[in-house]
């Protein structure tokens, strides 16, 4: 084996240095004058059957040497981490001290560590207390008007626009008599009921009949996104295309036949179960993150790595950004309304990516603890569910789903669930009503 000293770092990192012998790099010397012949044959040699004494005569010994060295590293430093049972979580940093033809190699690697609990948690002081709420008739007469809303019909109506109607409109908005960027728009459809973006809008539409014209005056909203227009006086001009009245389906029998349900009495019933069953789900993750919190609050940690706080936000922007165009909307859009940029957020991010990995740290712990596992049955029951719901001709992801890595993956996160389930038992109380 080469010298090897390992020096504990602050921040939950280990840095490794190596001095490798000529003789213990020997084999993987020959293992790139080996590639350099598979790809630049020496003629009266058979490619990658070049001896290695020749090698160096064709090649040079510092090409060579350059070649070796992500082997050497790589095969040195997978035996080191498991020789000493080092807990690496992701890509170590690699500086070269000495790469020199006829001498040692010396090089350092410094690698992020699992970062340890310094203090676990007392469980009887995190105690969370909950009562859970039942579901009332007034939260199912809400329901079903969002359901008669959803179906509503538009008619359209000869006479002046109320409250409750919608009105569409052709519209211009214009800055010192010049129409702004995008402030020219057909077909507008403006709920008069519901608040709209510009405070008062909605208002100057009152009574506003088919064909008619009007212009007003408003200021932009001073937290509106285009900061030259915030808070600034805007000329609008508005003509109705028409005005709609919105009917809303009679709740009953038949109604609730519309929607899948034998009659009203059946959808109420059934939406009573579902707001019960959606309620529960709430709570149960609410109480979830308010005992992590509190058990987050109460422990101690070594020094998290940057790397892991760094990889947390990484994984957190992507979360919003998915998020963001799931719901139809563009990330240059939202970055604009929201009056960030991309590194601003990340700023932002840094606490809330470093009470996560605390978090993940302090639920491995008390699974070591409690001694949590799962089994290999579980396993194979879990990816066979998973299995279950990708496509037979969907040979990629079949692989991936059944590939050690993602087995892994999956253990990781069945574990967790079962910790969390655990530690739910012990510090969340349903206190009754």
């Amino acid at each position: 084996m080469p010298e090897i000293s390992i020096t504990p770092l602050p921040n939950s990192e280990v840095k490794i240095a190596f001095v490798v012998s000529l003789e213990e790099a020997q084999p993987y010397l020959e293992e790139a004058v080996a590639d350099f012949s598979k790809h630049r044959p020496v003629p009266g040699f058979r490619p990658g059957k070049l001896p290695f004494a020749e090698g160096k005569r064709v090649y040079g010994e510092m090409p060579i040497l350059e070649a070796a060295f992500e082997r050497i590293v790589r095969a040195f430093y997978v035996r080191t981490i498991l020789e000493e049972k080092l807990d690496v979580v992701a890509s170590p940093a690699v500086n070269v001290d000495q790469l020199t033809p006829g001498q040692p190699i010396k090089f350092t690697v410094t690698a992020p560590t699992e970062p340890r609990v310094t203090k676990m948690p007392d469980l009887s002081k995190c105690v969370v207390e909950y009562t859970e709420k039942p579901i009332e008739e007034k939260h199912v007469d809400e329901t079903v008007e969002e359901i008669r809303k959803m179906r509503r019909v538009e008619v359209i109506a000869d006479r002046p626009a109320t409250a409750e109607d919608l009105v569409i409109i052709d519209l211009d908005m214009k800055k010192d008599n010049v129409i702004l960027e995008g402030g020219s728009g057909k077909d507008y459809r403006v709920y008069l009921k519901e608040p709209h973006y510009i405070p008062g809008f909605s208002e100057k539409l009152l009574g506003i009949k088919a064909s008619e014209e009007r212009a007003f005056t408003l200021p932009f909203p001073e937290e509106h996104y285009q900061k030259h227009l915030a808070g600034k006086q805007i000329d609008f001009t508005a003509i109705a295309k028409g005005v709609y009245e919105l009917q809303l389906p009679e709740a009953n029998d038949d109604f609730a036949k519309s929607v899948g349900a034998e009659d009203l009495v059946d959808l109420r019933k059934k939406l009573k179960e579902n707001l019960t069953v959606e309620a529960k789900h709430k709570l149960d993750e609410a109480n979830e993150i308010a005992m992590l919190e509190k058990l987050v609050e109460t422990a101690s940690f070594d020094g998290i790595p940057e790397i892991l706080i760094n990889e947390e936000i990484r994984r957190m922007l992507q979360e919003l950004q998915s998020g963001v165009e799931e719901q139809g909307g563009k990330w240059e859009d939202y970055l604009a309304n929201i009056k960030k940029t991309t590194d601003q957020l990340k700023l932002d991010f840094i606490p809330q990516a470093l009470r996560r990995v605390r978090t993940a740290v302090l639920i491995k712990a008390f699974a070591k603890e409690a001694k949590i596992a799962v089994d290999d049955e579980e396993i194979n029951h879990e990816i066979d569910h998973i299995l279950e719901q990708v496509r037979e001709n969907d040979r990629e992801t079949r692989e991936r789903v059944a590939s050690p890595e993602y087995r892994e993956y999956v253990t990781v996160q069945m574990r967790n669930r079962k910790t969390l389930t655990w530690l739910k038992e012990q510090c969340v109380k349903n206190v009754g009503a």
